[in-house]
């Protein structure tokens, strides 16, 4: 299944109460972020996909289709989908890549810059929204624990 904006409005937020494990927090809260970052992207008439795309690029440079779909953790052919949507508006260009003359590197256009830097403060927003309930001491102590998660990989 295709994971939209629509998809995500069916996926329950909270669990049943006492059965939710930290874990089962943790999700609910990211589900209810990827919500509100696809909520922020509508008005741009971009894609969560799109975006994260775009991220990769503008953060990367010129980078190769299979690149862009490992760190996106998707398949080939979705972000060959996602390339084509994001050149089909001139955000993006393939030209070719030139260690390897027959791979293409995607690269970003002005236009995909500013897009890029116009989500990237969108998503900034919403999370500051969403997260503005915590005092500056809980919101320093989340980061702490989530880095702390996600150290190693977060094995």
């Amino acid at each position: 299944m295709r994971l939209t904006h629509q998809a995500l409005a069916f996926i329950p937020v909270r669990g049943s109460g006492a059965d939710e494990t930290t874990g089962d927090l943790l999700m609910a809260v990211a589900r209810t972020l990827r919500r509100r970052f696809a909520t922020a992207l509508e008005s741009y008439d971009v894609t969560p996909a799109q975006s994260r795309a775009l991220h990769v690029i503008t953060e990367h440079g010129a980078t190769r289709p299979s690149e862009i779909a490992d760190r996106l953790r998707i398949a080939p052919r979705s972000a060959t989908e996602v390339i084509d949507a994001l050149e089909d508006r001139g955000l993006v260009t393939r030209g070719p890549d030139p260690t390897d003359r027959r791979a293409t590197r995607v690269a970003a256009t002005d236009e995909g810059l500013r897009l890029s830097r116009l989500l990237g403060e969108a998503r900034r927003a919403e999370s500051e929204r969403h997260l503005a309930r915590l005092t500056a001491d809980d919101r320093a102590e989340l980061e702490r624990i989530l880095r702390r998660l996600l150290e190693d990989g977060g094995s």
